[in-house]
């Protein structure tokens, strides 16, 4: 029996590589069954935010969930699901809520210039997963713990090496008004535009109609501007000399002339109010700090927020001396007049930081929230023209409108919660 099957088999199958026996027609083709690929679902929205040690209040939250493959656009949801310092809860349509648990060791013990990290894992129906960063602060920690509300600005902040250059022409000059950095550090304030608000953060603010500090200037400004002098009318306020910085890249007479070598500015702050008005690509722009040189600036810091956004974005133009354009670093959103709400876009009165730093020819931009990864920009200006003789350099901060075809009584305003500058 065993020989006879394997013979048949054989014979069958000789019959059939000969193409003898049977029908004509090919053998049927089975097609095989689809593969399906699984596409991955991406995530956009709230996936970090700051909670004060001490609240009670849950800290709320939306992500969106984005997902090719029908019904897989949803969030696996969780309730109240026990973290290391709280509670999470999330529904199938992304809304999150975290609750603090005070009652933490680690929480209570929490002192100024602490913070504790929360990472929450959440998935989408399809299992891809990303987390929530939850950052707990301090009661009396973080920018603006320390600033008394009842003091002028020159109370929380160093101002004696910084003058204030503002809207008003009271003088009757054609040219704004300046407050000098003697009368600035002796406690002045002005409650319509350079104050100390109700948080202790020093505020700036402008209308677009004003005094301009230059005929070449086209917008108005609450703005200071450095002066390493401190008060010595000795030096010349121009130039290179004691008042101003140079670049390291700079010929060795100019260091040494200068009074500093490269710098550091830092500062912690929130963009208030933007204007509503004027033309699209001028609508919502404001400069929160600059370099600026001779009649150039290495670098404009600019948050924009258009009016139908929620949220802002963040960049910053170097302006060379050898180039026609200038160059834009787009850090967070975009420049555009017809931008979306920016992922991950700053919203109006939320805090944030940043780092700028030269050394030689090298500048470095930086971008610091809590619970969020820094995001740096480093710029080689080595063919920007500002390391020949001459060029020196001196920082801005504070609010410099960059629209002047809205509505005259539209305005900026920025609050600083910490400043410092530095040089070698």
């Amino acid at each position: 029996m065993l020989k006879k099957i394997s013979f048949s088999l054989i014979t069958a199958f000789t019959l059939i590589a000969c193409g003898g026996g049977g029908s004509d027609s090919p053998p049927p083709v089975v097609t095989p069954p689809p593969v399906t690929v699984n596409t991955p679902a991406t995530f956009s929205g709230a996936t970090s935010g700051n909670i004060v040690a001490g609240d009670t209040a849950p800290l709320t939250g939306l992500v969106n969930v984005t997902d090719p493959d029908a019904g897989e656009d949803a969030i696996i949801s969780q309730t109240n699901a026990t973290q290391t310092y709280g509670s999470f809860s999330i529904g199938t349509d992304g809304e999150w809520t975290y609750v603090l648990d005070n009652s933490n060791s680690e929480v209570a013990a929490l002192v100024s210039g602490d913070s504790l990290t929360e990472v929450i894992t959440i998935s989408s129906a399809d299992n891809t997963a990303t987390n929530i960063t939850i950052t707990i602060n301090p009661s009396d920690g973080g920018a603006g713990a320390n600033l008394d509300s009842n003091l002028p600005p020159s109370g929380n902040f160093e101002l004696l090496d910084w003058k204030l250059q503002h809207h008003l022409d009271d003088d009757g000059d054609g040219r704004s008004d300046q407050i000098d950095e003697e009368d600035l550090a002796d406690g002045y304030e002005n409650s319509d535009f350079f104050y100390t608000g109700s948080d202790g953060g020093m505020v700036f603010k402008v209308p677009i109609a004003g005094a301009k500090t230059s005929p070449n200037t086209s917008y108005t400004r609450t703005e200071l501007r450095e002066m390493l002098r401190e008060g010595n009318r000795s030096f010349s306020t121009q130039g290179v000399g004691q008042n101003n910085w140079v670049f390291g890249s700079a010929p060795e007479s100019d260091r040494s002339a200068a009074g500093g070598v490269d710098g550091v500015l830092t500062g912690t702050l929130a963009v208030n109010h933007v204007t509503t008005t004027g033309n699209a690509n001028q609508v919502g722009r404001v400069i929160f700090a600059q370099i600026h040189a001779n009649d150039d600036e290495p670098i404009r810091f600019y948050y924009r927020k258009l009016p139908s956004n929620d949220k802002g974005s963040i960049y910053f133009a170097h302006e060379s001396r050898n180039e026609p354009n200038d160059i834009y670093f787009e850090m967070i959103g975009s420049r555009s007049q017809s931008q979306s709400n920016p992922d991950d876009g700053i919203a109006l009165n939320e805090k944030f930081s940043y780092e700028i730093a030269t050394v030689g020819n090298e500048l470095t931009v930086t971008l610091i929230r809590p619970g969020k990864t820094d995001i740096i920009e480093t710029v080689d200006m080595s063919n920007s023209g500002y390391d020949v003789g001459g060029q020196y350099m001196y920082f801005k901060a504070g609010a410099y409108i960059q629209d002047n075809t809205g509505d005259d009584a539209d305005f900026a305003q920025v609050t600083y919660y910490a400043l410092s500058n530095e040089h070698d």
